[in-house]
């Protein structure tokens, strides 16, 4: 198309979108308002920007250049921050490495990634001597300790990372370069094959920061993050750039509060001394805080808690509720950066009492600004947003991953027909609510309909004395699949299969669900396999069916 475009002024500046521009704000709003990891540290925003420079120069003086990969492994804390922030402005790429994958798959994910440096905590030292002999490309490794002196290893490493900083100068000339240049890497892991990389620019991080901040502080309906809260992650830094927040928080000047590795009770702790205002995590995490010894007596309340990853149950969100926790739901993945859609809730709503605002706080929501979305058939035929008619969600915005690093076939099937393809199956309602009914692998076929594993976890949650559940479809002669459940049953409670089964049998005399949906087996156990996120691990629980594993 031919458009009108007016030539610049010879000497106008085309800024870049760059990840430095999003520490300009904070310093100048809040200067003296702090960083806080665990009980050991706390600096104002001054200091964090003083600390990207110093860990800049320490950077460049071991010879990382533009374009190459500085890995970490550590928990949640000051140091990750500096790195979200100097490693990419220095014109390299932060590898987020995820800690919870087996030694061998985090070997993979380095080799395949091309890191050049690592930095490691203490505590994933005996991972790091395992691996590093086999990341050839790795140029040397910086030691990340909480402790007075850092932790003996066999390692030959460059330094301790506190006196590395303590050595270096305080000022940075940080550079303009291609706003196109990736930024920051990770892996996502699937159901089969080795995990795969997904990357993200300057450009795409920035825009997903100033859209993220405006949908969760500027929309009444949703009215989240603002820059007074005080933010703590009870999501992984490693996993989705802890959902993006950390960027935020800094834009913001807000305080922040990183809890290094979780305990639920430390969590809880650090909420009352803190007094933390904004939080996110899967529904696993949130529900370990819920049923955590310290919660138990804790005020929670005024407490917002952003929830994602997979669905939250009705009956977690009713507990929340209970405890006077503000809680709404955000929808995404590794691959989307990840914010594609926030739960908003009209005025009408919010005026109702909070446990009636639930069954609305835990839709997926509406899509975000910048976000296009469709649902499509089997087919690629797009469907209508009836609320009824379910298909896969496939969307376009502008923070997206472009492909997997190195895996051109799997590049072009995500991006089939020049939108990107979630895996996930949804409807979409008349007022443009996004409903997720399952993931695609996840949905069960029975008798030729498709059952909701999602609303039949959500249904048995509503028991009381049910802690966990998750569904999946296990094969069928007569019905191809029926669905079978796993419950965790509340410390103490007396729950059968058979008291669940009659709890569900209410609902499909009300004509919620059909008959056919509730699960003919039902297990009792005393833990639910989980991912290295803390989602329900699907994959797993149908691998300890299949081998009659309890």
């Amino acid at each position: 198309m031919k458009t009108k475009i007016v030539a610049p002024t010879e000497q106008a500046y085309q800024s870049p979108l760059l990840i430095k521009s999003l520490l300009l704000s904070g310093k100048r709003y809040e200067p003296t308002r702090e960083i806080v990891y665990r009980d050991l540290i706390r600096y104002d925003y001054t200091t964090l920007y003083q600390r990207i420079c110093r860990l800049a120069n320490v950077l460049t003086t071991m010879g990382i250049q533009a374009g190459d990969t500085v890995a970490v492994m550590d928990w949640d804390s000051h140091r990750y921050l500096e790195a979200y922030f100097a490693v990419p402005m220095i014109g390299a790429v932060l590898h987020h490495v995820n800690v919870r994958l087996s030694p061998d798959q985090i070997s993979y994910t380095m080799t395949h990634a091309e890191d050049d440096l690592l930095l490691v905590h203490d505590d994933f030292l005996a991972v790091a001597e395992q691996i590093v002999p086999q990341v050839t490309r790795l140029r040397g490794v910086v030691q990340l300790t909480d402790g007075a002196s850092a932790t003996e290893t066999s390692l030959n490493t460059l330094g301790e990372y506190e006196q590395l900083l303590a050595a270096a100068e305080t000022q940075y000339d940080f550079p303009d370069f291609d706003e196109n240049s990736v930024a920051t890497t990770f892996y996502t892991t699937g159901t089969t094959g080795n995990p795969k990389g997904v990357y993200f620019s300057h450009r795409q991080l920035v825009l997903h920061t100033l859209n993220s901040a405006m949908t969760l502080g500027s929309i009444d309906g949703l009215g989240a993050f603002r820059s007074d809260d005080v933010y703590m992650p009870m999501t992984p830094m490693f996993h989705v750039h802890a959902w993006g927040v950390p960027y935020v928080a800094t834009l913001l000047g807000a305080k922040q509060v990183y809890p290094g590795r979780y305990d639920p009770n430390f969590l809880v702790g650090l909420f009352q001394r803190e007094k933390v205002t904004f939080s996110h995590g899967v529904p696993t995490v949130l529900q370990m805080i819920l049923n955590c010894e310290a919660a138990k007596e804790a005020d929670l309340s005024g407490w917002k808690m952003l929830t994602g990853g997979s669905a939250p149950t009705l009956g977690m969100a009713n507990e929340m509720a209970e405890r006077g926790i503000l809680f709404f739901t955000a929808y995404g993945m590794s691959e989307t950066c990840p914010i594609i859609t926030a739960s908003y809730l009209p005025a009408s709503v919010r005026a109702l009492p909070m446990q009636e605002q639930m069954p609305y706080r835990i839709r997926t929501g509406i899509p975000v600004g910048l976000v296009d979305m469709q649902i499509r058939d089997m087919e690629g035929n797009e469907l209508p947003h009836d609320g009824e008619q379910m298909g896969e969600i496939v969307v376009r915005a502008p923070w997206l991953t472009q492909g997997y690093f190195k895996e051109p076939e799997k590049s072009a099937e995500l991006w089939e027909g020049g939108w990107m393809h979630t895996g996930d199956v949804a409807s979409i309602e008349p007022s443009g609510v996004l409903q997720i009914k399952d993931r695609i692998k996840d949905v069960i076929k029975t008798g030729g309909e498709w059952v909701s594993s999602l609303e039949i976890e959500s249904l048995i949650s509503l028991h009381p004395d049910v802690s966990e559940v998750a569904v999946v479809g296990v094969p069928d002669k007569r019905w191809d699949e029926r669905p079978l459940a796993r419950v965790v049953a509340m410390k103490d409670s007396q729950l059968t299969a058979e008291l669940l089964k009659a709890h569900l049998q209410g609902y499909v005399d009300s004509g919620r669900i059909n008959k056919w949906a509730i699960p003919e087996i039902i297990h009792i156990v005393a833990e639910i396999p989980k991912t290295s996120v803390g989602k329900i691990n699907k994959k797993r629980l149908r691998e300890m069916i299949a081998n009659d594993e309890h």
